[in-house]
């Protein structure tokens, strides 16, 4: 199971380079992808970027971020839900069209990406990577309409799943998310200058506050006269990721009004009422086990204790590309501390299972260490449904829960028991209705319909 992707930009009325302010917020992003990062920049007259494969902090340096000159800024982190992980796919995706340069960035996954793809070879486009969001910026470039921002609107109506996105013109900084609202997108301030971004952290860094969020089906567009808004679809339930709040985003970002580790911190409590067990110690796979933990540990009154320690030079696991890299990955990235549990009942909690082979590392590398016992409490329910909006899990028989009982996982992991937190306390915990969050992994139900065949593109090119 992979992640998403996230998304920086602003527009800087200082006339001062905010290249530097992209770098620090997509620093603060870098949990959300680990592959590519690349910076965009324009002003006013011309638009010019460097992006490339590896963290942001190899790929960037002091003197080709000075390169980076203009007034307005906007880059984006990647892991490759849809195609590879080559440095083609790297964004933001920067096209010449005939409404001028422009650079995207995208956060999600298109369902209609495949039909959408064929159709547009069919009309003569090529295409140098194999992301939707390609498909996206070349949706723009062929659009007949006469006004830019009418041209992305009918764009936007033809793409259908997760979006979140930033697209930059020479003087135009545009955020816009999906009907939805599937994956976050927040609106800052810093002076006067506007800030997008997709978790609030990234705000934080630079020292914007917090505005709003972008409303599902909304367009912000920033120029030299501030800030407008326009709605371009209504009627869509709101429908935010899940899983933003159980793993994804940095738990000191805020999403929908609600803090992350707040909402982490009651999943743990949660959890401890539905799966008590007798134990020494309470500890967190780290990190973003830990917030959980630590609510487990408040609830039961069982201490909470580090018994891993993170090596924080390797990636998560999590989003590593290949089953090779994580095996070996988690070995590389965590270590028990043998005399925290030498002879201890230990509960661990982690925020979810989805192949269970990290579960069953962990586990081994705890009992290996000398623990009596490993209770393992999961602070989400099983992942029973593949994701089609931007985490990579394309079939169920890639996750362990749609294919074992939790007694089978069980015993796969090797754990003396093992709880998962309800559906029912998890929604309490995000403090959100039901029906504005998107459930399918864990419920199967889809707020964006998975077609088998979508419209034709015909009325696009006429």
């Amino acid at each position: 199971m992979n992640e998403a992707c996230g998304v920086f930009g602003i527009y800087n009325y200082q006339a001062d380079s905010p290249a530097k302010s992209v770098y620090y917020g997509l620093f603060a992003l870098q949990h959300r992808g680990q592959e590519s990062a690349g910076i965009a920049v324009a002003d006013g007259e011309d638009l010019r970027f460097y992006k490339g494969m590896g963290l942001v902090n190899q790929l960037f340096t002091e003197e080709n971020l000075r390169e980076l000159k203009g007034h307005l800024a906007m880059g984006h982190v990647r892991y490759s839900t849809t195609g590879s992980s080559i440095v083609e796919n790297a964004q933001p995706i920067v096209l010449d069209t005939r409404y001028g340069r422009l650079a995207l960035a995208h956060n999600g996954n298109l369902v209609n990406a495949g039909i959408l793809r064929d159709e547009l070879k069919e009309r003569g486009i090529s295409f140098v990577g194999t992301t939707d969001s390609e498909i996206i910026a070349s949706l723009i470039a062929v659009s007949k309409k006469a006004d830019f921002e009418e041209a992305l609107i009918e764009t936007f109506k033809h793409c259908k799943g997760a979006f979140s996105l930033i697209i930059m013109t020479k003087d135009k900084l545009i955020a816009a998310r999906d009907p939805n609202g599937i994956r976050p997108l927040c609106i800052g301030k810093l002076g006067n200058s506007y800030v997008i971004a997709s978790e609030t952290c990234a705000l934080d860094i630079i020292g914007a506050q917090y505005v709003r969020d972008v409303a599902n089906g909304e367009m912000v567009v920033v120029d030299k006269e501030g800030l407008r808004s326009r709605t371009w679809q209504m009627g869509e339930p709101e429908a935010i990721c899940i899983f933003e709040y159980i793993y994804f985003a940095r738990p000191d970002s805020v999403l929908n009004g609600r803090n992350v580790y707040e909402a982490r911190f009651q999943m743990g409590k949660y959890l401890a009422k539905e799966h008590p067990v007798g134990a020494d110690m309470v500890m967190a796979v780290p990190e973003s086990g830990i917030p959980a933990a630590m609510g487990y540990s408040a609830e039961s009154k069982i201490p909470y204790e580090e018994g891993l320690i993170k090596n924080r030079y390797v990636g998560r696991t999590f989003i590593q590309p290949s089953q090779e890299i994580r095996d070996l990955g988690v070995r590389l990235k965590l270590n028990p501390i043998r005399d925290a549990v030498r002879g201890k009942k230990v509960i661990i909690i982690d925020d979810s299972i989805i192949r269970g082979t990290t579960s069953r590392q962990i586990v081994r590398l705890i009992k290996e260490a000398g623990a009596r016992e490993v209770h393992m409490r999961v602070s989400s329910p099983p992942n029973l449904n593949p994701c089609f909006y931007g985490i990579d899990t394309a079939t169920r028989a890639e996750l362990i829960a749609a294919n074992l009982s939790v007694e089978g996982i069980r015993k796969y992991i090797e754990a003396d028991s093992l709880g998962y937190l309800s559906l029912k306390n998890l929604i309490k915990s995000v403090s959100l209705p039901a029906n504005n969050l998107c459930l399918a992994c864990l419920n199967g139900e889809y707020p964006v319909r998975i077609p088998e065949r979508m419209q034709s593109l015909k009325l696009f090119f006429n």
